[in-house]
Order: C-alpha cells, then sequence, then structure tokens
C-alpha cells in the first residue's frame, strides 16, 4: 500500500487541477516531453504506439472508401496561400514563414503548411482533365505547424501530426455525400477504437473551416466537462477549386470547376484519450488502441519455475494479444503494478509460485481495478471476454458522464447556473445571430460547438436574445 500512495503522489488529483493531471500523466507514463522551442514536444514510444495504432485502424477504413495515401511538401509558397482569401485570413494569424534557405533571402516567403488545400489544388489543377479522372480520393499522413499562442501537449501543440484528406468530384452531390461518409468513419474511430462517445452535428457560420461552405464535426468531452473538436470533415464546394483553375471536361463536353473536400484527425485524439479515460492512477486506455494490452508480472520471481512460467504464459499469448512480460528485477511487484496501472495497460496477469502451483493466475483489470482468478488452460479465451468487456464499460462510462454533465437552458441565468454546477454541453435555441454567439462566449467562456444531425426543439425562443429560434445549438466550454 505504501508504494501505491508514494506513486500516486506524482499524479496531481484530477479534482483538484485537472489541467495539471493531464500534464503530469502526459509525462509520468512516457507519452511525450517538452523540447527546448515551446509548444513542441516530443512524442516518446509509448504516446506514438497509441498513434500508430490509431493510424492503422483510420488508415484501413479510409481505404475501403477508395482512398489512397500521397506525400505533399511541406513549404507552400505565399502566392498560393493568398489565392483563397478566406483562407488566408483565417490562417494568418498561426502561419510561420521561411525567409531565408542556404544562407541567402528567398525571393518570396514559404509557409510552413499549416494545412495543405492549396498545394492539394495546385497540383489537382495539373492533373485534372475529364470527368473520367474523377474522384480523386488522396489523404496524406505528415506533420503541420500552427502557431499557437495557448499550448498544451497533443491537445494544443504548435507542431501536430495527423492525416489530411483531400478529394475532388464530379458533383457537388457526390462531395457532400463522402464528408459525411468521412464523419462516419472518424465516429468509428473514436468510438469503436477509443471508446469515447461522440456528438455530431454541423459548425456554426463563425465556427466553420476558414474557406468551407459547410464543417462537420464530432466532438467528445473531457473529465471535467469541456468540449474537444476530435475530428472535422468540410464540403468546399468550388471555394478552391474555382481561384485554383481545378477543372474539367464534364459529360456534357462543357468546362466544369470540381467539388472538393477536405477532412482530418490528429495526435489530438491521444489527449482525448486521457482526458476521457484517465483517473488519479493515471492513463486508462481502451484495449484496441492499447500498445500493450496485457502485461504479465511474476511474483516471487526469484523462486524457481515462476520466471518460466510467465514466460510460457507470455509466449502463449503473444499471438493473440499485444503483451508485455515485466521481468525487471529492480523493482518489487508493488512498485509495477503501480507502474502498470499509471500506463493505462487493460489486463494484468500476476503470477507466484502458490498460483502455478494451483494452476491459476490473478488478472487484474485496470479499468474497475477487479482481481479475478482465472485458471491456466483457459486464459486465451477468458482475456478475450475480459478485453470486449474493459472496452464496453469504458465506452458506457463515457456516455454516462456525457449524459450526466448535459443541460438544457431557455436564458442565459440558466446557461451560467448551468456551467458553473454542471459544466458540460449545453443545449440550447439558437436564433442564428453571430452576435448572440458571440455575447454567449463573453459571458459565458462557452462556445458553440455545433448543431446537432438529431435536432430537439426545445422551446420557440433563442436563448440569448429572446428572438425566434429553429435550432437547437449545443455549447460548452473548450481545450
Amino acid at each position: 500500500m505504501s508504494d501505491n500512495k508514494n506513486f500516486v503522489k506524482e499524479i496531481t488529483n484530477i479534482e483538484e487541477d485537472c489541467a495539471k493531471w493531464y500534464t503530469d500523466i502526459v509525462l509520468k507514463s512516457e507519452l511525450a516531453d517538452y523540447t527546448d522551442v515551446k509548444g513542441f514536444i516530443t512524442i516518446r514510444p509509448y504516446g506514438y504506439a497509441i498513434w500508430e495504432n490509431i493510424q492503422k485502424y483510420a488508415d484501413e477504413k479510409f481505404k475501403k472508401h477508395g482512398v489512397k495515401n500521397i506525400s505533399m511538401p511541406v513549404l507552400i509558397p505565399e502566392t498560393l496561400l493568398q489565392k483563397e482569401k478566406d483562407h488566408v485570413e483565417g490562417f494568418a494569424p498561426e502561419v510561420a514563414w521561411v525567409t531565408m534557405g542556404g544562407g541567402e533571402e528567398l525571393e518570396e516567403r514559404l509557409c510552413v503548411r499549416p494545412t495543405s488545400e492549396t498545394i492539394f489544388s495546385t497540383m489537382y489543377a495539373k492533373w485534372l482533365n475529364s470527368w473520367r479522372d474523377l474522384p480523386y480520393l488522396y489523404n496524406q499522413w505528415c506533420n503541420v505547424l500552427r502557431w499557437e499562442k495557448e499550448t498544451r501537449p497533443f491537445l494544443r501543440s504548435r507542431e501536430f501530426l495527423w492525416q489530411e484528406g483531400h478529394t475532388i468530384h464530379e458533383t457537388a452531390e457526390e462531395a457532400k455525400k463522402f464528408t459525411l461518409e468521412i464523419l462516419d468513419v472518424y465516429t468509428d474511430v473514436i468510438e469503436n477504437l477509443l471508446a469515447i462517445p461522440v456528438l455530431r452535428g454541423i459548425k456554426t457560420e463563425s465556427e466553420k473551416f476558414a474557406g468551407a461552405d459547410a464543417t462537420y464535426t464530432v466532438e467528445t468531452m473531457t473529465h471535467d466537462g469541456r468540449a474537444l473538436q476530435s475530428g472535422t470533415t468540410h464540403y468546399f464546394g468550388q471555394n478552391f477549386t474555382k481561384p485554383f483553375e481545378v477543372k474539367f471536361q464534364n459529360r456534357e463536353g462543357k468546362e466544369e470547376y470540381a467539388y472538393q473536400t477536405s477532412w482530418g484527425i490528429s495526435t489530438r485524439l491521444i489527449g482525448a484519450l486521457i482526458m476521457a479515460h484517465g483517473d488519479n492512477r493515471g492513463l486508462k486506455l481502451p484495449p484496441k488502441v492499447a500498445p500493450i494490452q496485457v502485461v504479465i508480472v511474476p511474483v516471487a520471481m526469484h523462486k524457481e519455475g515462476v520466471k518460466e512460467k510467465a514466460e510460457e504464459l507470455c509466449k502463449n499469448l503473444y499471438e493473440k494479444y499485444r503483451v508485455e512480460l515485466d521481468v525487471r528485477d529492480q523493482y518489487s511487484p508493488g512498485y509495477k503494478f503501480n507502474d502498470w496501472e499509471m500506463r493505462g495497460v487493460p489486463i494484468r496477469i500476476e503470477i507466484g509460485p502458490r498460483d502455478i502451483e494451483a494452476g491459476k493466475c490473478v488478472v487484474v483489470r485496470r479499468d474497475t481495478l477487479e482481481k479475478i482468478e482465472i485458471n491456466l488452460d483457459v486464459l486465451p479465451e477468458k482475456i478475450a471476454e475480459l478485453l470486449a468487456d474493459v472496452h464496453k464499460n469504458m465506452y458506457n462510462e463515457c456516455k454516462k458522464r456525457m449524459e450526466t454533465k448535459t443541460s438544457i437552458a431557455t436564458n442565459m441565468e440558466e446557461f451560467k447556473n448551468a456551467l458553473e454546477t454542471n459544466q458540460g454541453f449545453i443545449k440550447t435555441m439558437w436564433c442564428g445571430s453571430a452576435e448572440c454567439e458571440e455575447k454567449i462566449h463573453e459571458i459565458t467562456g462557452a462556445k458553440s460547438r455545433c448543431m446537432p444531425f438529431e435536432q430537439e426543439h426545445l422551446e420557440d425562443k433563442c436563448v440569448c436574445c429572446g428572438k425566434d429560434a429553429s435550432k437547437m445549438v449545443v455549447w460548452a466550454r473548450q481545450y
């Protein structure tokens, strides 16, 4: 017990300071570390392994929709960025510029990509000829740079890893349909891989992506009731294809501009994992995304046959699960238990001399900390059942929190009271006015998250101005 207390003291209590708790977990569980440049992190192997599992799962889903991977340059000429007015205005405050190369001043400034709509559009204009060439369904896994003022590892860093899909289509209907299909993929990734429920909807005019006709979003909720924009898809119409001359000969033999989309998820999802599932013991990882699904900790390893039996167990489980055998002899079993709990490994197997003699082992679930005795001869099958139940339980816990922390407000007093007493999602009716949207943000610090696809008619009046309202909006404070 003393080991546990001393170990947990290194992590700030989640209820006392959620932001500090988050940073402690990122560092202590070795997901990432700070570098000498503010806002830039090193993603350590354990954190990168989580990203690889997200990447693999999502990439397979994209390819089932016909998407192919590609690689575009990291530097973009300023003239390209200037071609789409709304886009450049939206990103101007976050752009980093390269002005020197090889010791000489460049003739034209080059921006380090904050996103790649402009370079994709340039290349599409070179490649596209006929409607028969369409659609182009391309995606790249890369890094981007946005000069954020407020930074936090994974949630909002200046450089981050992501995928950005950029597609062009023959018709507006086809492009719009594709943006929603990819939103379904993001829902799948977040709910079925990460065990986090999502809120789906369309962004308001002021919150949509710079240059888009429409932005769709999947929003998740953190432990303290704040929102995380966890994935977005954008329908551009012809907003980029016209200035970039991305045109084709249509079926009638006439020249027409293509219809465009873009979409992305990033390493912010690692932050979402921490904030949705973690507790005062540290990380709590869903089995499907966990780099290590099962860890085996031998007890009394110095005794004859214990280490060998643990190695045999590891070998038997290795083909079915991502399994780790902890034979570090410089640490006590108690320290190891705490260490693996902090790292969020879903299942821990403890095995010692008495267990071996009885033909059993002790299995501990990270989500509930429940200890279960299991016969060794049925262990592989039981592990599968437990991992499925861990995922289900973690998802349900998050869903219950989201439901508990979702309130309805019909006026600003109710809105402010809900945020102060039960910070989370606030459902309201809204008149559609940007002035009301801004006023709500000024008064409460909450922003519109989306207009959910599943609309509810809460009442007839806007929560802010009292005028007629037909749209329900969900608001929240955000990370």
